[in-house]
Parts: C-alpha cells; structure tokens; sequence
C-alpha cells in the first residue's frame, strides 16, 4: 500500500483524500476525505477572470489541507485543478498561490483528462459485481462542466462540455447579482436549453445510449441521492452506490426547481454551498437520464480523487 494524497479543484469545490492505495487489486482505504464549498469558479462565465475572494478561498482551503497533509505522512500529492482554472485569463495568479502554499504545481487538465479519472475512480470496484451492467456512462456533474465517459474496464470515449450547476445557475437564473426566488419558467426553459445543446455536443463523440448502467458522480448527484432517501444528515455510507429511480429524479427536481432559498436550505443533508445551485445541478442529472432512457442512476461517491489517487500510487511504484 502506498500512502498518496489527491487534491480536486473544481469551479464549485475543492477536495482532499488521503489514503492507503494498492493500484493492482484496486484496493484503496480511506485516511481523510473533504470537501470544502469555495467558489473558485465565481463569475468566470461573465468575467472571464477568478475573482480576489474566490482565490483567497481557496488558498485558505490550500492551507487547512497542507496541514492534514502532513499530518498523515503522504508520501506522494498530487493537485488536479479543472474547469474554472481552464478558462481563467489569470490563472497563473491560481498556479503560483498553490506552489506556495503546497509545494505542487496544479496540474490544470483538459476535459478529457478529467474524465479519464473520474471514469476510473467510479468503476473500479464495480468490476465483477453481477448486479451491475457493461458499458457505463458515468457522469460527472461539476460546477462549471460535466464529464460523460462510456467504456468498460476502461474509457473507451469522452467528452466534457460546458453545464455544470454554478455555470447554468449563473448563466440563467442570476437576476441582477441575486439568484431568483424561484426561477421563472422562462429562465428553466433557457436553461434547459443550454443543457440539451450541450447533450448533443456529447452525442457527436460519445455513444450514450449504449449505456447499461449509469452512474452518476458529485455533489448535485450525491445530494440529489441524500433528499431521495430524506436523510437526516449527510451519510456518506449510504449515498455510495444507492440508486434513484428517474420517476424520483424528476420529483426532486421539479421541487428543487420551484422551491425558494429558504424551503432548500431547511433539507438536513443539504451543503450550505449547494442551496443555490443544486437545482440546475439536479436539472442536469434528469436531462442526461431522459436523454439516454435511464431507469435509474447509480451514486458513487468515488469519483476523480479517486482516480487521482490510484494514479499517484501507480506512478510510485513505477518510479
């Protein structure tokens, strides 16, 4: 076992695992895993550029997960930075404050890339269950963008394109710097939209409806997981591989769709962070599953850190 620790930068989050991997069996024991709701991606889509606070968020973040770093003794880290650092003008401000802060250099990957990992975190322990079916579409619902890999024991297509929940929320449901109260059926059907012309982008490199079994990955997926089984509190333990049939999908976000701030932020399992976008996050999730005539969706909590991490381990003992 090799201990590594895997860093995820998103638009929306960013994310720490610490843990025990062996790559050859798949084996893989978690020491530490976080997240922290920092809105890198702030204003990006209308600005082009991170915002001070959004960076400083996030370079606080950096150092609380410095030290837990070290505390662990990781011998091998790994920083993995995508979609709001992508199309940041000043991203080098981005690179240079985490160089300073965790002695990396982040390793800002396309959308492919991104896929790869979260294809591999997803699927590698699904491998020779019976109650799962080959090929699968794992998608990876983000803040700014959303990864679609189809493959079996590995990615065999990939495409990531520009819907993720901050981006779709603020793209159509912002309203002079506020996010409507409920959104008006105007701005859903905008949204919507944008979100079926990016499933045929998709479409045009990715065969998704030859998938089996879908599996769904993130923070919209995971959250939309914890308000189907009305937990009292977010449970990790019983998120993973549970499955939310498309009927139930579809309930949730037409809830999430029409609800106002406040009747969202009463949901127990639900992350500060999330309130505002989870709609258009959850919006996502059902179009992708309408798209393809999905039953259902199966929840993993093992995503890209995961397969940031059994690829650091690999890279060990290569070395």
């Amino acid at each position: 076992m090799t201990r590594v620790a895997a860093i995820d930068c998103g638009t929306n989050s960013i994310r720490l695992l610490v843990a025990d991997v062996h790559p050859e069996t798949g084996e893989l024991v978690d020491l530490d895993r976080r997240m922290t709701i920092v809105r890198l991606g702030q204003g990006v889509d209308r600005t082009g550029r991170l915002a001070p606070e959004a960076l400083e968020r996030t370079f606080a973040a950096c150092r609380d997960y410095a030290a837990i770093i070290k505390e662990h003794g990781a011998e091998r880290l790994r920083f993995v930075a995508t979609s709001a650092s992508r199309d940041a003008e000043n991203r080098d401000e981005f690179v240079r404050g985490v160089m300073d802060i965790l002695g990396v250099e982040p390793e800002v990957i396309t959308g492919d890339q991104e896929a790869e990992f979260s294809f591999t975190g997803a699927t590698k322990e699904l491998t020779g269950r019976d109650d799962v079916h080959r090929p699968y579409l794992v998608v990876d619902i983000g803040g700014g963008s959303t990864e679609f890999v189809v493959g079996e024991e590995h990615a065999r297509a990939a495409r990531s394109v520009d819907v993720g929940c901050v981006r779709m929320t603020e793209r159509h449901l912002v309203r002079d710097g506020v996010v409507s109260d409920p959104p008006s059926e105007e701005q859903i059907a905008a949204m919507r939209a944008d979100i079926e012309a990016a499933l045929d982008l998709a479409e045009e490199t990715v065969p998704l409806r030859e998938a089996r079994t879908l599996v769904g990955l993130a923070g919209s997926v995971t959250t939309v997981s914890a308000i189907a089984q009305d937990l009292p509190g977010y449970d990790s333990t019983r998120i993973h591989h549970s499955r939310i049939s498309h009927d139930r999908v579809r309930e949730i976000t037409d809830w999430l769709l029409h609800s106002t701030h406040a009747e969202r932020a009463t949901v127990p399992s639900m992350h500060p962070g999330r309130v505002d976008v989870i709609a258009a996050g959850a919006l996502v999730l059902l179009a992708i599953m309408e798209r393809i005539g999905a039953e259902e969706v199966v929840v993993s909590e093992h995503d890209i850190l995961d397969g940031i991490a059994f690829k650091v381990a690999e890279d060990a003992e290569d070395a």
